[in-house]
């Protein structure tokens, strides 16, 4: 065998060997990219797991806890139309609070603000005006919580209960777009947090208050000292006010404030 034939057949062998390091490369490249897929789905997943168990559950078997006894007032709680009125007849200052109990920011309005307003409720500071607005009935699957949640509060208002009730439907809420809490559940609640009525079962399933609710809405929809400077509409929910006039929120001595 020649020089020249013995050197062309190195170069092919040496074209080979860089082609099949390449092609290995190649393949190691794609077996990590591979595994770093998975583990990411596999990250993804396990999140997802954990936080659909961290969601609250409503389904429609479920019975709703009822809140821990330090979340909820102990004070008078009546029934004035489609509203409800809590506190002692001593209390100088009347808060009225605007809330829908699908409403997420109320959610947070609660945790945030429901100790104070319970220490200034039972200490005899402030009455406060529950105003439970149908105002999210679309944004519940079906359709519809926001009416039955606030009719059922009236209802258990009747019967001198809806402290605990309200208490319960924030202390784990439903979520928005998904499904409520049944009318059966929130019977179930009613009872458990103390109604005895015989009329309270027929109360929640035949929506007794809900003209009320609707004309509740209507009214503070278009009441002018609930109204957005800038867009000049019913802020919505969560909104507070007193004398009349829109509370502040930003100002988180807000309650404080009105109790001195």
């Amino acid at each position: 065998m020649g020089g020249a034939e013995r050197s062309a057949r190195k170069k092919k062998q040496a074209a080979r060997s860089v082609v099949q390091a390449r092609s290995s490369g190649s393949d190691r490249t794609k077996v990590i990219a591979g595994i770093a897929v998975v583990a990411v789905l596999a990250v993804a997943v396990i999140g997802y797991v954990v936080f659909q168990q961290m969601k609250p559950s409503t389904s429609t078997t479920d019975a709703i806890p009822l809140a821990p006894a330090d979340h909820t007032i102990s004070a008078p709680a009546v029934r004035d139309g489609g509203t409800v009125l809590v506190g002692k007849d001593t209390a100088t200052v009347t808060v009225d609070v605007y809330e829908d109990f699908l409403c997420p920011i109320c959610g947070t309005f609660e945790k945030t603000y429901g100790t104070d307003i319970k220490k200034a409720v039972e200490d005899g500071k402030v009455k406060v005006r529950y105003h439970i607005l149908p105002m999210l009935n679309r944004l519940s699957s079906p359709e519809g919580y926001s009416t039955d949640s606030a009719n059922a509060a009236l209802c258990v208002a009747d019967d001198g209960k809806f402290n605990a009730f309200h208490a319960a439907l924030f202390n784990k809420q439903p979520e928005e777009g998904e499904a409520g809490y049944t009318k059966d559940q929130l019977i179930k609640l009613g009872k458990e947090v103390g109604v005895t009525s015989a009329s309270f079962e027929s109360c929640v399933q035949n929506q007794t208050y809900k003209s009320q609710l609707d004309e509740l809405m209507s009214k503070t929809s278009n009441d002018p000292a609930l109204r957005d400077g800038e867009s000049g509409r019913f802020r919505g929910t969560p909104s507070v006010a007193s004398g009349g006039k829109l509370v502040d929120l930003d100002n988180k001595n807000w309650l404080s404030d009105l109790a001195k």
